[in-house]
């Protein structure tokens, strides 16, 4: 982004931060009120894991997309966009009742999540090119701090009965906040995402080698191990544990903290320790903690929430290290990579539910394990390739 001032700069950026804050809490309203949803509507969990599906569903729709919108309109579009699509979905979560409408809204909520991802991340390659590892996993802290105030307010309420719907409700305000902040903002032009907007066959070329198709893998398992966790930790610490819902939202709620404060802390290093390395140990570290807390004794699950230490520093250390490589059509690039991290959400949380169906939930939740160490593989080859190629 060219010709703005340091003012605009700061102010792009805070509202970038922001709208992290909104899509972190919007996103992880959904795992804590997921047993009072089955609950009330008579829901199994592969019902329940289809419903969640949708978001992911939505979340690929919309990075698979709003890149071309964003280089072609700007991004201002795409983060307006984004909270007029959440607002159709949380108003339509919160008033209907069958199966395919909730999936349907849940589709909302995620083309609008989508929106917010590609919009933001690509609003900071932008505004901080020379150091976008460490503003992007700052503003990805705001996420994490979203993420971990949502369960412990949506804990809060439900343990006073309120209804999962009132819970959600809620969300409509900073969502309103978002819009009408980015709708004030004035966008400096993008020149270099209007120049190559339409280059579509240098575009196609560029996504599809073997070094970005391994970050396309790698993301996509990702993010089904983070959403796994997030999805069903609160199921599965109530029905293997027998935690009582404050705890169970707490330990989401904890996970999520930690995603925040790995994110903090990574921003000081993911830069010099080198993207893949950091990455690779956080992957490591991540399944260790998963591994105890799902085969060890009863007290150390709380080791399950501790994974998040280590997994917060993945989704936008990849995203650095892609966009580091790939200068022209930063937005669709990353907009294609988001579209295969939505695939990992929508695989993550809906096979958790079908395999919680056939073996239990634990045999379920152990999927997410899998996932992690089929990363770290990826990662592993991803590193190795990279040391093997000529500069």
């Amino acid at each position: 982004m060219t010709n703005h001032s340091k003012n605009i700069t700061w102010i792009l950026t805070i509202g970038a931060f922001f709208a992290f804050l909104v899509f972190g809490f919007s996103d992880n309203l959904k795992g804590p009120i997921l047993p009072a949803l089955l609950q009330d509507l008579h829901f199994n969990y592969s019902l329940g894991g289809t419903i969640l599906l949708g978001i992911y569903l939505g979340f690929m729709a919309a990075t698979l997309t709003t890149g071309f919108l964003a280089d072609a309109f700007g991004q201002k579009l795409v983060l307006i966009l984004a909270g007029i699509s959440l607002i159709i979905g949380v108003v339509g979560f919160t008033t209907f009742s069958l199966p395919l409408l909730l999936t349907i809204s849940m589709t909302f909520l995620g083309f609008g999540m989508g929106c917010l991802e590609l919009g933001c991340n690509a609003l900071i390659v932008n505004l901080h090119s020379a150091d976008k590892g460490r503003f992007l996993n700052l503003m990805a802290v705001n996420h994490g701090l979203g993420s971990m105030i949502a369960p412990l307010y949506a804990g809060w309420l439900l343990s006073s009965n309120t209804s999962w719907r009132t819970v959600y409700r809620w969300d409509l305000v900073p969502i309103a906040l978002m819009i009408l902040y980015f709708a004030i903002v004035r966008f400096p032009k993008d020149e270099n995402a209007k120049s190559d907007k339409l280059d579509f066959k240098k575009l196609g070329k560029s996504a599809f080698t073997p070094e970005l198709i391994g970050y396309f893998l790698a993301i996509t398992l990702y993010v089904a191990t983070e959403i796994g966790i997030a999805s069903w930790i609160v199921e599965f610490l109530q029905k293997t544990h027998g935690q009582s819902v404050n705890q169970s939202t707490q330990a989401l709620s904890l996970f999520f903290g930690l995603i925040m404060l790995g994110r903090f802390v990574g921003s000081f290093f993911v830069e010099k320790f080198g993207y893949l390395r950091s990455i690779l140990f956080a992957v490591l570290g991540a399944c260790a903690c998963i591994a105890i807390g799902l085969f060890g004794p009863a007290q150390l699950s709380l080791l399950l929430p501790g994974s998040g230490f280590f997994l917060s520093i993945i989704f936008p250390t990849i995203t650095a290290s892609v966009s580091n490589a790939h200068l022209k059509n930063t937005n669709s690039i990353l907009g294609l990579l988001f579209t295969f991290g939505g695939l990992g959400g929508v695989i993550g949380p809906w096979l958790v539910g079908i395999a919680s169906d056939l073996g239990g939930i634990k045999f379920g939740f152990s999927l997410n394990l899998v996932f992690g160490l089929l990363t770290a593989t990826i990662i592993f080859i991803l590193l190795r390739y990279k040391s093997n190629s000529p500069a």
